[in-house]
């Protein structure tokens, strides 16, 4: 049966369908809102995964290139491989608020598939996405406590918009996406540019508002073709088996789990988890308990251990609930880098570095709707390292990356206008400790490493990770959470920002009905840590640093005329590889006109700048110039005056005196030093070497009357002016141009190298062009 709901939210249609596509699905619906159409498809595997202690729920995001009229890939491989950033975090964004509604001690495969079908150059597919996924889930026969809805908020013009547009977010000052199960907010996800926390607390409460409407056509969707939902009943521990594990640890636990070290209270917790183990799992016991049960039930003890020991008054470290770890931090670590700190708070410690490069090392992206280049990129790693374990490292895994964009949406908004500042930046944050907060550490590690490399960054950032915990009506909110009260709290807030503002949030919570009131307060303890932590960092480090390391390059831009660019190019890109070679920088042209020169040194850039405002500039009149003899005709010598101009001295202003041939004055390959006489409409140059004779005679006080008559000596009978020879070849081999020409001006010698939207150094491989 196909059915249609559909609501008008914020002056759009959002249309939910479901019945027409992917019926074999345990549940499937497209979401369309405008031209924008996602398929969402649940499946469950009718088969539980035997030996594994997690729910395997998959989720897949992707953007397919026909949604936008495009076909993707390369020159070779024309279709979509592995996900993007983008695709992966709109799969974390799925992921977070659904998997706590499933009964978590299943082991059935479970995979929610996105793709893209439609997409407009208004509306971002991830939230439709994410309705589809709850929408797809609550028609299903899976079990699954939602739905859950999504609702983005953006902020521009000082005023709040619902599900902005693309070009809305881009623009504006604010990028909220809030999802919803029931009375609460149960997943956050945003960028700012440092709004205070009265705001973003105004953003949330209206998403939650917005998301109401979608909520109910999930569920009229699911009232009227919803199948009924499978029966999951989670085993139950046997019988005596709590009792039997309190005797053993129940007095044990609140001491063992009392510790500043995470490695001295896992010890003491795996003894404790040893003892209950042999006691209750004798390996010649027929009537032993089973490993699996023993493990959640002393997992339950421990995490009923933390929580009691929260709601007393203290932590297991000993700290007070707003009590923030010790810090360091230091700069300059490393003698090669361009900048780098190490910042460590508690047991969690992130060594970040800070690169700079030049417009050729921008990441160009090939998205779903169009092609762009960023010029600041921060990612993180997670080796196993560093919580003591070992896996195999094949590259990042969806955390790390969700973690890298969410510091780098934390730092982004201090960052220098392009203008300002063109180099593009790389900032990597490697986690050489963890016990919770690292993606935090990563914000305060990138924010101190980009000072020491001299970026004038507009505020320093730091972040801090909040956890809150509630036993019975009582909650108590917690300052720089520790792994285990992440994994046994109820909710996970991260908040990066300057002094100003917010400039980052992330929450995922998992209990129901968090009022306003507290969120206020979250925000408000948040606000506290992090001004004491960004007080910590500024101990080490007040301001950017004056200048850029002497290892990074060294950018100067001067902006041409487009249609010089091909001079600079030269033939097949023979002047831009000479230009290179010659200097040792680097040159990179925009087709706009801008040319980027860089080189680790100063005056190696400046060198090839020079060379290119030689080959650039226009001849002046009355300027003179050391010119090269290239030629010789009867009627008198061409000369380049100018990188790739040629000018015509004729016979007659060749010398003083009569001259009969040019050869007798000059010779190919001689350097002279000639003034501008003239500049013809056509750009061709007359030049004389004359005048810049008579000039230096003044110079040295002699008297040179204007207008002297010139020996013209005896006539060589040509029955004509001297100009009458054009036509012939020079002696040199060389025909005659025409009384003069401009190499550089209206043409290069060779042809210029043709840009065409994308032009090359080398005539051939495009450069890429924005």
């Amino acid at each position: 049966m196909i059915m249609r709901v559909e609501r008008e939210i914020a002056g759009r249609k959002l249309i939910i369908e479901t019945g027409k596509i992917a019926k074999q699905a345990n549940g499937s619906v497209t979401v369309r809102y405008g031209d924008t159409v996602v398929l969402s498809a649940a499946v469950l595997s009718s088969n539980q995964r035997a030996g594994i202690d997690y729910f395997p729920l998959m989720i897949e995001y992707r953007e397919k290139g026909y949604a936008a009229g495009k076909i993707p890939g390369g020159r070779f491989l024309k279709r979509e491989t592995r996900p993007t950033t983008k695709e992966v975090i709109t799969c974390r964004m799925i992921d977070r608020p659904n998997r706590p509604l499933f009964p978590q001690a299943m082991r059935n495969d479970i995979q929610v598939s996105n793709i893209v079908l439609s997409a407009d150059n208004q509306n971002d597919p991830d939230v439709l996405a994410m309705i589809g996924a709850s929408a797809a889930l609550a028609i299903s026969d899976i079990p699954f406590d939602g739905p859950t809805a999504a609702v983005r908020i953006g902020r521009k013009d000082g005023q709040f918009i619902v599900n902005p547009t693309i070009e809305e977010v881009d623009t504006g000052e604010l990028d909220l996406t809030v999802s919803i199960v029931g009375d609460a907010i149960c997943m956050v996800e945003a960028g700012a540019k440092e709004l205070p926390e009265e705001m973003i607390l105004d953003a949330l409460m209206l998403a939650f508002e917005e998301a109401q409407p979608i909520i109910e056509m999930i569920n009229e969707l699911a009232e009227g073709c919803g199948k009924p939902k499978i029966i999951f009943e989670s085993p139950e521990l046997p019988d005596g088996l709590c009792d039997r594990m309190n005797e053993i640890g129940g007095g044990r636990i609140d001491q063992v789990i009392i510790s500043d070290s995470k490695e001295g209270r896992s010890q003491a917790v795996g003894a404790l988890f040893q003892d209950a183990r042999a006691a209750l799992c004798p390996e010649d016991d027929e009537n032993a308990f089973d490993l699996s049960d023993v493990k959640t039930c002393f997992d339950d003890l421990h995490k009923a251990a933390v929580r009691r020991t929260i709601a007393g008054g203290t932590r297991i470290d000993g700290r007070a609930h707003d009590e923030i770890r010790a810090i360091s931090s230091e700069v300059a670590c490393l003698p090669r880098t361009h900048g780098s700190a190490l910042f460590t708070r508690g047991e969690t410690q992130a060594f970040v570095i800070a690169t700079l490069g030049t417009q050729i090392d921008e990441e160009y992206i090939d998205s779903l709707l169009d092609l762009y280049s960023r010029k600041f990129m921060m990612q993180y790693n997670f080796p196993s390292f560093s919580v003591g374990e070992a896996w195999p490292d094949r590259g990042p895994k969806r955390r790390d990356i969700g973690h890298g964009a969410l510091s780098e949406r934390a730092i982004k908004a201090v960052l220098p206008a392009p203008e300002d500042f063109p180099y593009t930046i790389r900032v990597v944050s490697d986690i050489m400790e963890s016990n919770g907060s690292s993606s935090m550490a990563s914000v305060c590690g990138g924010t101190l490493s980009l000072m020491d490399a001299g970026v004038p960054i507009k505020a320093p950032v730091a972040g801090i990770a909040m956890g809150l915990v509630q036993e019975g009506e009582e909650i108590f909110i917690l300052s720089d959470i520790m792994g285990d009260e992440d994994h046994y709290g109820d909710m996970d807030f991260k908040v990066a920002g300057t002094r100003n503002g917010i400039t980052a949030l992330q929450m995922d919570c998992k209990i129901a009905g968090l009022s306003k009131e507290v969120l206020a307060r979250a925000l408000e303890q948040a606000h506290g840590g992090r001004m004491h932590i960004l007080g910590k960092m500024l101990e080490t480090i007040q301001e950017p640093r004056a200048d850029i390391s002497p290892y990074a390059p060294r950018l100067l831009i001067i902006m041409v005329p487009v249609e010089k660019i091909g001079a600079i190019i030269g033939p097949g890109g023979k002047t831009i590889r000479a230009i290179e070679s010659e200097t040792g920088a680097k040159v990179e042209i925009d087709d706009d006109g801008s040319v980027t020169v860089s080189s680790t040194d100063l005056a190696e850039a400046e060198a090839a700048v020079k060379w290119i405002e030689e080959l650039i500039a226009e001849p002046e009149m009355g300027k003179v110039y050391d010119a090269r003899v290239v030629s010789l005709v009867d009627f008198g010598a061409f000369c380049e005056f100018m990188p790739g101009q040629d000018g015509l001295v004729h016979v007659s202003e060749l010398d003083e005196g009569y001259v009969d041939r040019p050869e007798d004055v000059v010779k190919i390959g001689d350097v002279i030093k000639v003034k501008v006489i003239r500049i013809e409409d056509n750009g061709k140059v007359r030049l004389s070497r004359k005048e810049v004779m008579r000039d230096e005679r003044r110079a040295r006080g002699e008297d040179v009357p204007e207008g002297a008559p010139r020996d013209r000596g005896p006539s060589r009978g040509r029955g004509g002016s001297r100009d009458g020879g054009r036509g012939r070849s020079d002696r040199g081999g060389r025909s005659d141009r025409g009384g003069g020409s401009d190499r550089g001006g209206s043409s290069d010698r060779g042809g210029r190298s043709s840009r065409g939207g994308g032009s090359s150094r080398g005539g051939g491989g495009g450069r890429r062009s924005r």
